[in-house]
């Protein structure tokens, strides 16, 4: 069975750091893609930023030059989120596809819990 678990999350000031992980089991995730999304309440799940077989990550224009996506040798990722901003208050998703490394949430297979981020102004 595919796990996906997201932690990390919390309330913190604007201009402060929080750094998510996301731990994987069932299957070997090392070759497959691993992404963030958000959603924010009353809107839809935004894409934040993805690697996907060693290759460069990408990232949302909004959180560009912020946030940063790792992962270690094994099957977890970590989203470490500096210079927080209030609007980046939501919802944050785990995914992760063995196929696709993109920005359509609708194409990546799983899907952990999510963790809620609450940034105050």
């Amino acid at each position: 069975q595919v796990r996906l678990v997201e932690s990390g999350g919390g309330l913190v000031q604007a201009g402060g750091s929080l750094r998510l992980s996301c731990a994987a089991s069932g299957r070997a995730f090392s070759s497959y893609a691993m992404a963030w999304f958000r959603q924010a309440p009353g809107k839809a799940r935004d894409f934040v930023t993805a690697v996907y077989r060693g290759g460069s990550p990408s990232y949302a224009d909004s959180v560009k030059g912020r946030f940063t996506i790792s992962r270690d040798n094994a099957n977890t990722i970590f989203l470490q989120m500096n210079s927080l901003k209030p609007e980046d208050t939501a919802v944050y998703y785990c995914a992760a596809d063995r196929d696709y490394g993109g920005r359509d949430s609708r194409r990546y297979s799983y899907w952990g819990q999510g963790t809620q981020v609450t940034v105050s102004s």
